[in-house]
């Protein structure tokens, strides 16, 4: 299967006050075409740096980043990112209008045919109905169907989601989790999700990237498609949680040094 994202030997920096930090050291890792890819690790690993990298908001100072063979130089329509808690719909727009505000500024698009592809992408989420409705009047799973839908109206080649869930209570978020997969299972699109949760990993996952502590490097890549969120109680779950956690928590070797800025 051809590669959509291709993430070669990236390794990050960002500067503090005091330091220069690596957030990541060296990370390989290929998306292909309706991936549902996570990258998993503690806090401080660098998996959001990462994001943002792809995301075109920082540049690497080792490696590459391609979509499609292209070299990531900055933002695009062909990376989407989607947020905590979906609070970056804009509250004094209804849905459609949330959904048409990044075509109309990108300018990818003429009038007519914004406004089909927002109804579009709107119908395709179930949404139909609330086009006219505003943020505050929807239920989380509705924001998190708006955010995407305003994502997709645009053609993106990865759709890029940050911890999207991280913030909401258990039963909260096992809802949302399911709505994203639904959403999934309906349109295929390619995602990667960035989290901290091990069994959000193996719940959202086809492929889970699991990185060490910091600096974020690559423990390993497992196979996560055989299970779904029904399957929490059975003893595969288990067991690949299980494997999970011991790849997280293993003694880190040689860690890359920070050094004063």
């Amino acid at each position: 299967m051809p590669v959509l994202l291709d993430v070669r030997g990236v390794t990050l920096q960002y500067k503090t006050p005091q330091h220069l930090v690596t957030a990541t050291y060296k990370v390989d890792f290929e998306v292909h075409e309706s991936d549902r890819y996570v990258i998993l690790g503690p806090s401080g690993c660098g998996k959001s740096t990462l994001l943002k990298a792809i995301g075109g908001f920082m540049r690497p100072v080792e490696g590459t980043i391609r979509i499609r063979g292209r070299t990531v130089e900055g933002p695009g329509p062909d990376r989407m990112m989607v947020f905590q808690e979906f609070e970056q719909l804009m509250p004094w727009k209804t849905v459609l209008q949330n959904v048409l505000f990044p075509m109309r500024v990108t300018g990818k698009f003429n009038s007519r045919e914004s406004e089909e592809r927002a109804l579009a992408a709107i119908d395709k989420v179930k949404l139909t109905k609330f086009h006219d409705v505003y943020p505050h009047m929807l239920s989380g799973g509705m924001k998190m169907r708006v955010a995407i839908a305003r994502a997709m109206a645009l053609e993106p080649d990865v759709l890029l989601m940050d911890e999207p869930f991280a913030a909401l209570d258990a039963l909260t978020r096992r809802k949302m989790q399911e709505e994203l997969l639904g959403l999934w299972d309906q349109l295929r699109f390619t995602v990667l999700f960035v989290t901290h949760s091990i069994e959000e990993a193996v719940i959202i996952g086809s492929r889970i990237l699991v990185l060490s502590p910091h600096p974020g490097r690559v423990r390993a890549e497992l196979a996560a498609d055989h299970l779904l969120a029904g399957d929490i109680d059975k003893p595969a779950f288990g067991l690949l949680s299980k494997r999970i956690h011991g790849l997280l928590f293993e003694e880190e070797i040689e860690p890359a040094e920070e050094v004063e800025a």
